[in-house]
């Protein structure tokens, strides 16, 4: 037996865990970010000291640095992840956004939370949320409804039976995401007598389950009755390595091909099968061939509403849905046929099943002319509109420019994911970033630094608007510390611009989306906020300019290319140049009742688009 604390044991288990898939083997648990205090630092935080093969990482921010493992684990296919640790009470609550976020997205990461007393006798422990309801209730409670895996180790023995579970559902890609173990505080410094065979090299292999043959020629059928069939791709089909697959599928049979968000790099933008991005930001030849599709096929999509532009995106009267998805959850989503099974693997046993098939020729053309139409939509937005500032649209061209093949475009939250969406050009799987399944402000710049850790041959743009920088830009001292190359450019949108243009179209103008001061009135409505973000990036560690013109923004990004560690390019935009919506919809209701007849207005034209809303039965 070995005798070990509970952390130390935790530690060294974490060390030896592997992942295997095709032949290929990763380390599970690439390292573990931290910040200590009284909770995790005599426990945790002593057992990362005395075992230098778990490598420890310190972050900034809790939230941020799940981010990063998210992040991290999504450019691994999640075969491999980060542990992060904190201590007890704020440091352990200040996860519970980014663990939602993993799980929302389907992301394995595992957390360790310091935990209240198991004895009890010294309660309340600093930081401890007393409960008049139960003495086993604790802040780390918050953690069940966003952990796919929770549990609480109020024994040091406990740890035998719970690491392989934790580590079943780290690895399962039915059931993947946040996974935590809360550790009590003077449970993690006990000692016991552990089996040695804990501690053996240990491979968690990841399978690729089949499709059933009954579901394969069912699915078969109905492509081959279709007319006018589409596929959307999801995220399922990067996780799985099916990109090369559903690219020999396409050309095969002619279906084209719409992208999610998480989707989006299954097919090379310039692919004949490929639509871009569909749903409430997709673009028009997805969204085009999307209404009249008799039948859609998704794969490893899990069909959020903006994929399905609030379930107005396909309106043909008999659209029939076939979900290929691992999930049996989202496997039966629509009323579709539910062919449950690895996406590769589903797609060549459909691609055998239906050789020959060809889409007709109407659907062949009017795929070809969509794509030609969009295509030249993208080059009249990115070449901007002529004025003083360039467009987002603009600054969004000018950094697909600068990216080589495999550089990798990282953003989050706001206005900017909708236009990278439709405008982005990706010509590799794993070139486009975007945590859209939550829409986190902040992940962007922690997002970036675990992509950049994942694959550091791989040139990481982070894009990202002013508001979200100031709720997470601290990640930036953790690159600089680590020696990460990251290119931040910052759009100065002067507030939160996304939500502003929302709040526009809804009637209330902009209401609470600018920073600026207190004004005469009472109201936010001063001057604009002087906020010098090249003096707050450079403060961080970061080489920081601002680009004035698009002319300024290429040159500064041509500069930053060639730059070590962090280059921060802050660039204003002009507001008044949008990129359209192009047939979709996105389901917001203005107030139904309203002094404002600007409010009044965006009712009404919602209570008329509503009407469109499907449910697939």
């Amino acid at each position: 037996m070995t005798r070990l604390t509970m952390a130390q044991a935790l530690v060294r288990f974490l060390a030896c865990q592997f992942c295997e898939r095709d032949g290929s083997e990763e380390r599970l648990i690439a390292g573990c970010f931290g910040i200590f205090g009284h909770g995790n630092v005599a426990g945790v935080g002593q057992a990362l000291q005395e075992t230098p093969a778990l490598r420890y990482y310190q972050s900034r921010n809790e939230q941020a640095m799940v981010h990063t493992a998210a992040a991290y684990a999504r450019m691994k296919n999640r075969l491999s992840t980060f542990a992060c640790t904190t201590s007890v009470g704020p440091g352990a609550t200040n996860m519970i956004t980014a663990a939602a976020g993993a799980t929302i997205n389907r992301l394995p990461v595992l957390l360790l939370p310091g935990d209240i007393f198991a004895r009890r006798n010294v309660a309340p422990v600093l930081q401890q949320l007393e409960s008049e309801h139960g003495q086993d209730v604790s802040v780390n409670d918050c953690f069940r409804p966003v952990s796919r895996y929770w549990d609480r180790i109020m024994r040091p023995e406990q740890l035998v039976t719970a690491l392989p579970e934790a580590m079943r559902v780290l690895t399962s890609p039915e059931a993947t995401g946040t996974v935590t173990l809360c550790l009590p505080e003077d449970v993690q410094a006990e000692a016991y007598d552990y089996p040695p065979a804990l501690f053996e090299k240990r491979v968690w292999r990841v399978p690729r389950p089949p499709p059933e043959i009954d579901l394969v020629a069912r699915a078969a059928t109905l492509i081959r009755t279709a007319k006018n069939p589409l596929i959307v791709a999801g995220g399922g089909v990067i996780y799985s390595d099916a990109t090369a697959a559903l690219d020999a599928f396409a050309r095969a049979t002619g279906i084209p091909v719409g992208e999610s968000q998480a989707g989006k790099g299954s097919l090379p933008f310039d692919h004949p099968q490929s639509l871009g991005a569909i749903g409430a930001t997709g673009t028009l030849a997805a969204n085009r061939i999307a209404a009249d599709a008799d039948l859609v096929i998704g794969i490893g999509t899990r069909w959020s509403d903006f994929t399905t532009a609030s379930k107005t995106a396909f309106q043909h009267p008999a659209v029939r849905f076939i979900n290929i998805n691992i999930a049996d959850f989202d496997a039966h989503k629509h009323a579709g046929l539910p062919v449950r099974a690895d996406a590769r693997a589903a797609i060549e046993a459909l691609a055998a099943a239906v050789h020959g098939y060809q889409v007709p020729r109407a659907h062949a053309e009017r795929i070809a002319s969509l794509r030609a139409e969009w295509d030249a939509e993208v080059e009249r937005l990115v070449r901007g509109a002529g004025t003083a500032r360039p467009s987002q649209a603009e600054v969004i061209g000018a950094v697909n420019a600068a990216a080589r093949a495999r550089d990798v475009v990282v953003c989050a939250a706001g206005s900017l994911p909708g236009d990278l969406h439709k405008l982005w050009r990706p010509r590799d799987p794993k070139s486009y970033h975007l945590e859209y399944g939550y829409s986190c402000m902040g992940y962007e710049v922690a997002g970036g630094l675990g992509v950049a850790m994942a694959d550091p041959e791989r040139q990481v743009f982070v894009m990202v608007g002013d508001a979200s920088y100031l709720m997470m830009s601290g990640e930036i001292v953790t690159a600089v510390q680590e020696g990460v190359k990251l290119s931040v450019v910052l759009i100065d949108n002067h507030g939160f611009g996304s939500i502003g243009s929302l709040s526009t179209s809804l009637g209330s103008a902009r209401f609470g989306c600018e920073y600026r001061a207190r004004g005469a009135d009472g109201q936010l409505s001063g001057p604009a906020l002087p906020v010098d973000y090249v003096a707050n990036a450079a403060s961080l560690g970061a080489c920081a300019v601002r680009a004035v013109s698009a002319t300024d923004l290429v040159a500064a990004l041509a500069e930053a290319r060639d730059a070590p560690g962090v280059s921060v390019i802050v660039v204003e935009t002009d507001p008044g140049v949008s990129v359209g919506g192009y047939d979709s919809w996105w389901d917001v209701p203005p107030a139904e009742v309203s002094e404002m007849n600007s409010v009044k207005a965006a009712r009404a034209a919602w209570e008329t688009a509503v009407k469109r809303e499907r449910d697939y039965l």
